[in-house]
C-alpha cells in the first residue's frame, strides 16, 4: 500500500500567526488609543467612532491580506500613527466633513503615487546601508523600551525576559508567543486588567458626506499625505528591502490608496504599509523559511478584518492590556530586526560612517514642521553620504 506524502504539518503555519499576533497587539495596544483621543477632540459620537474603527480595520485587514497573498510576502498594512497623532491637532479646528473630505484628497494622492511609479525610483534610489541604518534607528527605541520598562514594574518586565531567555533556549520558533500567553496569564492572575464588562456588539458603518475646501487642503490633506508617506511608506518599504523581499512600492501604494479612497467617507483616515509592526512579521523570528512568511501576512489581514467587525469593542481588549507588558513584547520580539539591520548598516565599509549617522539621526527622533524623526533622519543621513562621497572622489 502507497501512502500519500503528508501536507505540511499545522505547526508550520502556527509560528508566523503567532507572529501576526503580536503584530496586532502591538499595533493596536501601543498606539490605537491616539485614535480615541483623535475622536474626544473631534466631539465625534459613540457610532461614529466605531464607524473609523470599522473602515480602517478592515480596510488594512483586506488590502494586507491580499497583497501577501498575491505577492507572497509578509506585506504588512496599517494606519498611519504619526497621521492620527497630526490629526488631534487639527481635528477640533475642522469639520468633520472637511476631514473626510482631507481623507479622500490624501487617498488620491497616494494612488496617483502608485499608478506613476514615482515612489519606487525614490526608494531604489537609497544605499542600501543609509537603509538598514534608518531602519534601526526606527526601531532602537522600541527595543531600548523593553528594558526601560523596569523602571516603571521591575517585576513583570524582570518576570518576561527570564521567562523569554529560558523558553529562546529549547525553542527560536515559539519562544515570544510563549512569553506572550504567560505574561497575560501573570497580568490576568495580579488583577492587572479587567475584561468582565467587555461587550461584543457589532459595529455599523455611517457614510459621512465629504466637503472640500482650500483650508482642508492645505491644513489636512497635504501634511497628512506627506507625514503618512515619510513616516510610514518610506520605513515600511525599507522594513522589506531589509529582509530581501522585492515587491515593487507601486502595487501596495496603489492598492492602499483605493482601500482608502473606499473606506474614507466611513471614517477612515489613509492606511498604509506598516513599519514597525511589519518587522515582527517579516524576520526570521516569524518563519525560518522567508518564503512562509506571508502567512504572517494574511494571518494579519484575518485578525484586523475581526476586530473591525466588532469595532470598538474589541480592539479596546487590546488597550487594556499593560502597557509595560506590550513594550516589553514588542522590544524582544524586534531584537532580530534591529541586529539584521545594524549588522546591514556595518557591513559596507566605506557607507559605513553615513549609515551610522543616518542610525543615530534617526533614533534622536527629531521633529521639526510637524514630520517625524525618520524623514529627518533620512534626510541628514543622505546629505552626509553625498557630501563625503562626492568630496572622496575628488
Amino acid at each position: 500500500m502507497r501512502f500519500r506524502q503528508a501536507s505540511p504539518i499545522p505547526i508550520d503555519y502556527l509560528a508566523p500567526c503567532f507572529a501576526a499576533l503580536i503584530s496586532i497587539i502591538v499595533n493596536y495596544g501601543g498606539t490605537f488609543t491616539l485614535v480615541f483621543q483623535a475622536a474626544h477632540v473631534a466631539h465625534l459620537t459613540s457610532n461614529q467612532i466605531a464607524s473609523w474603527v470599522w473602515s480602517i480595520a478592515i480596510g488594512v485587514g483586506i488590502t494586507g491580506a491580499w497583497l501577501s497573498y498575491k505577492y507572497r510576502e509578509p506585506i504588512i498594512t496599517a494606519w498611519s500613527t504619526p497621521g492620527v497623532a497630526f490629526l488631534i491637532s487639527v481635528l477640533p479646528f475642522t469639520s468633520y466633513n472637511e476631514i473626510i473630505g482631507a481623507y479622500i484628497l490624501s487617498a488620491i494622492g497616494f494612488l496617483i503615487l502608485g499608478v506613476t511609479g514615482s515612489f519606487e525610483k525614490i526608494v531604489s534610489y537609497i544605499p542600501s546601508g543609509i537603509a538598514s541604518g534608518l531602519l534601526a534607528g526606527i526601531l532602537l527605541r522600541f527595543g531600548v523600551n523593553a528594558f526601560g520598562g523596569v523602571n516603571l514594574d521591575p517585576t513583570l518586565v524582570v518576570e518576561l525576559i527570564l521567562i523569554y531567555a529560558f523558553l529562546k533556549r529549547y525553542s527560536q520558533r515559539f519562544a515570544l508567543p510563549t512569553t506572550l500567553i504567560i505574561g497575560i496569564i501573570i497580568c490576568a492572575v495580579d488583577g492587572r486588567f479587567d475584561i468582565s464588562n467587555l461587550t461584543l456588539s457589532f459595529a455599523k458603518p455611517i457614510f459621512v458626506t465629504p466637503e472640500f475646501s482650500t483650508n482642508s487642503f492645505l491644513n489636512v490633506a497635504l501634511p497628512l499625505f506627506l507625514i503618512t508617506l515619510t513616516g510610514q511608506y518610506m520605513p515600511g518599504m525599507l522594513v522589506l528591502r531589509n529582509d530581501h523581499y522585492k515587491t515593487s512600492a507601486n502595487p501596495i501604494l496603489t492598492i492602499t490608496g483605493i482601500g482608502s479612497l473606499l473606506m474614507a467617507p466611513f471614517g477612515s483616515h489613509p492606511f498604509n504599509i506598516a513599519a514597525i509592526t511589519a518587522a515582527i512579521c517579516t524576520g526570521k523570528d516569524a518563519h525560518p523559511d522567508p518564503s512562509r512568511r506571508y502567512i504572517a501576512g494574511i494571518a494579519c489581514g484575518g485578525f484586523h478584518i475581526v476586530i473591525g467587525i466588532f469595532g470598538v469593542t474589541l480592539a479596546t481588549l487590546f488597550t487594556i492590556l499593560p502597557a509595560t507588558l506590550i513594550t516589553t513584547i514588542a522590544g524582544l520580539a524586534l531584537i532580530g530586526a534591529i541586529g539584521s539591520s545594524l549588522s546591514s548598516a556595518i557591513s559596507d565599509v566605506q557607507s559605513r560612517e553615513t549609515s551610522l549617522i543616518t542610525f543615530l539621526a534617526t533614533a534622536a527622533d527629531i521633529t521639526l514642521l510637524g514630520i517625524s524623526g525618520a524623514f529627518w533622519g533620512l534626510i541628514i543621513g543622505l546629505t552626509m553620504h553625498m557630501i563625503i562621497h562626492s568630496y572622496r572622489t575628488k
